[in-house]
């Protein structure tokens, strides 16, 4: 019997768990990632040189950032923050430390090897039972069509931010800066 294929779109805190879930199993596994690294939101875009630009960089992280939410609450029950740490960690955590966090249980869970990074889903067709994936691979430009039995799609909500136009917007001599684009606050001192 022939394995089902599974194309999982993003490799953030979701897809990194349907992978986790998934590796074990007769499953043929691909996850697609635009990024140069996982972490998805929790990756901070100037981390990597090769996410640098404007056109890769799709986070609203900021370096100094810290997590709004309890660990407790967000943790993998197979892998706490306190077991990665080896010792009692605060409940509240800053956004590197929820990033070491989450590469140790990837690394834990060795799945790397079913992440292809840098590569851009462009569209997911259903025919006949059938997902056709389309990517491209942004190191190489070369796009692809695959196909698929299930697709699997964790790539988050946070990539286009909405800019809303106002009358007087472009006279505007300051800066007029979406919080997408806010990285830290030296332009402010």
């Amino acid at each position: 019997m022939m394995k089902k294929r599974i194309a999982i779109i993003g490799a953030g805190p979701c897809g990194l768990s349907q992978l986790s879930a998934l590796k074990d199993d007769a499953f043929d596994l691909i996850c697609f990632e635009r990024q140069s690294e996982w972490g998805g939101q929790w990756l901070y875009p100037y981390q990597n040189e090769a996410d640098s630009s404007e056109e890769y960089i799709h986070s609203s992280m900021y370096r100094q950032l810290w997590s709004n939410g309890p660990k407790e609450l967000v943790e993998y029950v197979d892998y706490t923050f306190d077991n990665h740490f080896g010792y009692s960690t605060p409940s509240y955590q800053p956004r590197s430390v929820v990033f070491d966090y989450l590469t140790g249980r990837a690394k834990n869970k060795n799945i790397r090897k079913f992440i292809r990074f840098q590569t851009v889903v462009h569209s997911v067709n259903n025919e006949q039972d059938i997902f056709k994936v389309t990517v491209e691979d942004l190191k190489t430009n070369i796009i692809e069509e695959l196909t698929f039995d299930f697709v699997i799609v964790a790539a988050g909500r946070y990539a286009t931010p909405n800019i809303p136009q106002f009358q007087g917007m472009k006279q505007f001599p300051g800066l007029v800066l979406h919080s997408k684009r806010f990285h830290d606050a030296s332009k402010f001192e």
